[in-house]
């Protein structure tokens, strides 16, 4: 469970666990988190959870509200962060978050749902036979950027989601003779050594480089 560690001159001086969707902050009695300082508007900002993350919204306050030391408007705030008002900081910490492939990334196998479509005719370089798990060619994704950089993640399912939901979900799946990458949803298209990857599948090869949802990744085949 997501929560905000609030501190003054590096002294704790209370723990809110994030348990309701809106969670306002402020120098008023009335919010869930009160800080009484002059500093502090009396409606400051908002927390808003939605799932698993955690939105930060600042309310039109006098002096600001910062994370990491960056004003901001609204921000989706990731674990380890720090929030500052006045001269308070407040530290947001959401262990669940971390522990996923990347802060907001998802990686599942199997492939309910996110099946790769079958190639089309004119796809020669996609072998057609899927395997079963087990066998097969072995390859991982290496994570290039963001914070989960210098990842790992093996390619052990026949079907293996990477992404953002909303925003780039791509599948890679295991086949007979290789490993195969498709667009499965969102608005932004993943690239393969910068060209955009369709719905057909795209045979990937030892080296390729992966972009998908601001995060750099490269297939390495075993």
């Amino acid at each position: 469970m997501p929560k905000m560690i609030v501190s003054i001159d590096g002294v704790v001086i209370k723990e809110v666990q994030l348990t309701k969707d809106r969670t306002t902050l402020g120098r008023r009695p009335y919010n869930d988190i009160v800080i009484d300082n002059l500093a502090v508007s009396g409606e400051h900002a908002v927390l808003q959870m939605m799932g698993n993350e955690v939105y930060l919204e600042d309310l039109n306050s006098t002096n600001g509200t910062y994370v990491n030391g960056k004003a901001v408007k609204k921000q989706l705030l990731q674990n380890g962060d720090t929030v500052e008002i006045g001269k308070y900081k407040i530290k947001y910490v959401n262990e669940a978050a971390s522990a996923g492939f990347e802060k907001t990334m998802i990686i599942k196998s199997g492939g309910a749902g996110l099946a790769v479509p079958p190639p089309a005719a004119n796809a020669a370089a996609a072998p057609a036979a899927a395997v079963t798990d087990g066998s097969g060619p072995n390859g991982n994704i290496k994570v290039l950027s963001g914070a989960a950089a210098g990842r790992e993640v093996p390619l052990v399912k026949v079907v293996t989601t990477i992404g953002k939901p909303g925003v780039a979900v791509a599948a890679i799946t295991k086949r007979q003779n290789g490993f195969v990458v498709a667009h499965v949803e969102g608005a932004n298209k993943p690239t393969l050594n910068g060209a955009p990857i369709g719905g057909e599948p795209v045979l990937l090869k030892n080296g390729d480089l992966l972009e998908l949802a601001g995060t750099q990744m490269q297939f390495v085949q075993a």
